[in-house]
């Protein structure tokens, strides 16, 4: 059994972490620091909550420190873990820029230590279901796959964060979930084309993104914008013999905000209503369409290799160059945005 210990006591390790460690065997959570010494979140029962880090520095049990806190703190928390000689997973974007990635994966492989960035939308349902279709064949060579995550949420650009920063950047704070979705599936692409926007303005927040990855004749586009009061498919794929599309998003985030947690019968599984649409010509010419039942997801994978690379010395889920390449592509992107923003 690891025990753990976590950085940051928001909705981060709340709602997206601590439901599904909690119900993993392999692991223990001794230790949650945050330097505020009240919280909206329940407290867990035999969770030592801190308000002072060095107890976790200072813990010889602590075998991995997960890192849920504001992006531009992620680095510094990592670089600081790795030096007190424990193994980090931290949370995504996991630095701000592809040179800090390297330091930082320098330093734990100098170190002897697991560090590694926690990409749970890799479990989504909708995108594994995606790969299993990809994976089948039937669609004969790809062509295209567009994958959606829209929001309507107009509040957002409009009044809460009026003036653009590079740490509220839309496409930094979610381009971060489907890159690396387009990265760990297909690979380095050959070229990128970036359409990174301000809608309402120089200045203001960057409240849309559609980028497209090359890879010989195939394209993959990912789009995103606050003003979808209807959203998108999540997912359509092309390809030379048929389509496949899938309508809705993965249903962890839907059931976990109503707390419904994992282990509970239905947690994350799409209900038939749910379901993609297959649509394809078979080698004999005939003509199907048929509903195809959806993988279920499961953000708690990301543990369990974290898990096997450190007792076991697995490969990582999630690999270094992965990681670098997206920062890459993101880093690539704010700069389309930043000339003539003032704080940058």
């Amino acid at each position: 059994m690891l025990t753990i210990a976590y950085i940051g006591n928001g909705k981060s390790a709340n709602r997206y972490h601590l439901p599904f460690v909690l119900k993993n065997p392999n692991f223990s959570v001794k230790t949650i620091y945050s330097p505020a010494a009240t919280s909206p979140w329940e407290q867990i029962p035999g969770v030592n909550y801190v308000t002072d880090i060095e107890e976790i520095w200072r813990d010889a049990d602590i075998d991995l420190v997960v890192v849920c806190t504001p992006s531009n703190t992620h680095a510094e928390y990592a670089r600081e873990i790795l030096n007190h000689g424990k193994n980090a997973l931290v949370e995504k974007p996991f630095a701000e820029t592809p040179d800090e990635a390297r330091e930082l994966f320098a330093l734990a492989k100098e170190r002897g230590l697991f560090l590694q960035c926690y990409q749970n939308r890799r479990f989504d349902s909708d995108f594994l279901t995606v790969q299993k279709v990809i994976n089948s064949g039937v669609l004969g060579d790809l062509l295209e796959v567009e994958s959606h995550y829209d929001y309507y949420r107009p509040e957002v650009p409009t009044t809460l964060v009026p003036k653009f920063s590079k740490n509220y950047s839309f496409l930094l704070g979610h381009g971060t979930h489907t890159v690396d979705q387009v990265i760990g599936f297909f690979g380095r692409p050959e070229s990128v084309r970036y359409d990174v926007r301000q809608l309402l303005g120089p200045g203001r927040l960057n409240d849309y993104f559609d980028l497209d990855f090359y890879y010989g004749v195939l394209k993959v586009s990912i789009k995103s914008s606050y003003f979808r009061i209807k959203a998108r498919p999540s997912f359509v794929v092309y390809g030379k013999k048929g389509m496949f599309i899938k309508d809705s998003m993965d249903r962890q985030e839907e059931h976990l905000k109503l707390s419904y947690l994992p282990g509970r019968p239905g947690f994350g599984v799409d209900l038939p209503e749910h379901y993609g649409t297959l649509t394809y010509f078979d080698d004999d010419g005939v003509y199907h369409e048929e509903k195809v039942v959806s993988e279920i997801g499961g953000y708690g994978r990301v543990y369990e290799g974290a898990y096997q690379s450190i007792v076991n010395g697995a490969p990582k889920v999630v690999s270094d160059d992965e990681t670098i390449e997206q920062l890459i592509v993101l880093e690539t992107g704010i700069r389309l945005i930043t000339k003539g923003n003032e704080d940058l």
